[in-house]
């Protein structure tokens, strides 16, 4: 293929070209290639900025001609421009009339840009994900800063943002008010959009401190950094090499006494009372005490008083931790 369209370049250097368009986005579609990388080959093939954008899928990906992220922009509606389908649009910031390359750039990029919108954000009206690709460098700590700042521009971002980091290892640039009640997370603190790396770190710091939420793995789905900086401290301490501490292991003891144990230690540390926490359970006051006599005798301490009760939180911490390494 590459001998015959060298020979075809020699005899038209137009329909070589072409040729070579067709073949340059037949490897990107045989490599899988994001959104991104779609815009940045057009980009790189015609010399000029391109974009893409979507409104009902929210993308909008934009390069310059280097193939840098740009900022946001409405496209000049005198842009050579192709729709991708019933909603979105690919561009070429330049106007017509178009050369035979910057046509087949056009339907090219467009058919491949719809097959990987199909595939990875299908019309659901759920919340889409943000393209993985500037993703990637917004979190990437090794990325200078305005690259950085570049792709948050190019997805949309504010000055700002807030990053989570999820149980299956993706991040997500989250709002103040979205619900992530359906998903365990650890939320990191509103950075600017230059320092989200830290942001994304402190995500995955506080990730480690969560639970299922579930009688076998109590605790919360969702942690705020900013809630817990001298917890996150104690996540620096502890990882896959540290080995368990007497109060996890004594912990570890109270949860194979019997399945409803560990539920009833986590409902404690997170009851303003006793009576809170036996209502919580559905117990009786007096089937909560009974319990706690068995748990303080089990750990080895008190847990009817306030040192205990801390002691106990903190060990619980401790044992997510190891649960959750890094």
């Amino acid at each position: 293929m590459r001998d015959l369209t060298v020979r075809l370049a020699a005899l038209d250097p137009e329909a070589g070209a072409a040729i070579r368009v067709v073949s340059y986005f037949d490897e990107l579609a045989a490599g899988h290639a994001g959104l991104h990388a779609v815009v940045r080959g057009a980009a790189a093939l015609t010399g000029c900025g391109a974009g893409l954008s979507d409104d009902r899928r929210n993308v909008h990906v934009r390069v310059d001609p280097e193939g840098r992220p740009a900022p946001r922009c409405v496209p000049d509606p005198g842009w050579l421009h192709h729709a991708v389908d019933g909603g979105a649009t690919l561009w070429l910031e330049r106007p017509g009339p178009a050369r035979v390359v910057d046509a087949v750039v056009l339907e090219r990029a467009s058919a491949l840009a719809l097959a990987v919108l199909e595939r990875t954000r299908p019309i659901t009206g759920g919340p889409v994900p943000p393209d993985p690709a500037l993703l990637e460098v917004l979190l990437d700590p090794a990325a200078c800063p305005p690259d950085r700042r570049r792709a948050g521009q190019a997805l949309g971002c504010p000055d700002t943002v807030r990053v989570a980091a999820l149980s299956d290892g993706s991040a997500l640039l989250v709002g103040d008010h979205l619900d992530l009640s359906a998903v365990r997370a650890g939320v990191g603190p509103r950075v600017d959009v230059a320092d989200a790396p830290a942001s994304h770190a402190a995500a995955r710091a506080a990730l480690r401190l969560t639970a299922e939420g579930t009688p076998a793995d109590p605790g919360p789905r969702v942690v705020h950094a900013e809630a817990v900086p001298a917890l996150l401290l104690l996540a620096g301490a502890v990882d896959g090499r540290t080995p368990p501490n007497a109060d996890v292991r004594a912990v570890d003891r109270c949860a194979a006494a019997g399945p409803a144990m560990l539920q009833t230690l986590h409902v404690l540390t997170t009851s303003t009372t006793q009576r809170a926490a036996a209502t919580t359970l559905g117990l009786h006051h007096s089937t909560l005490q009974k319990r706690l006599a068995t748990a303080s005798r089990l750990l080895g301490w008190d847990l009817h008083t306030p040192d205990g009760v801390h002691r106990l939180h903190l060990a619980l911490a401790v044992r997510r931790l190891h649960r959750n390494p890094r």
